[in-house]
């Protein structure tokens, strides 16, 4: 696998778009950096096409909407918890 400039920066990008996604799935306010996002979005773009290449299905021509949908869904999870573990380590004052 070679490693070039555009690739890495298609993949932050998808990340970004990943992570932005599966933000959107996550109801209530995350107070999280715009890095943390790409963060997870890259990581979750990672995980997704391993599950999807692991399930058979990742070698279809044009785009491969369950393999997006594997992406958003672990991005989401990903958002979702850590979101919760940021709110349990606030202070709150009442």
């Amino acid at each position: 696998m070679e490693f070039t400039v555009w690739g890495i920066i298609t993949a932050l990008v998808v990340g970004l778009i990943i992570g932005a996604l599966g933000r959107l799935l996550v109801p209530g306010r995350q107070n999280m950096p715009i890095w943390l996002h790409m963060l997870i979005g890259v990581g979750a773009a990672l995980l997704g096409t391993v599950v999807a290449r692991a399930s058979g299905f990742a070698d279809t021509k044009g785009i491969d909407w369950r393999e997006l949908m594997l992406q958003v869904l672990f991005a989401a999870i990903a958002v979702a918890v850590v979101a919760g573990v940021g709110r349990r380590r606030s202070v709150s004052r009442y």
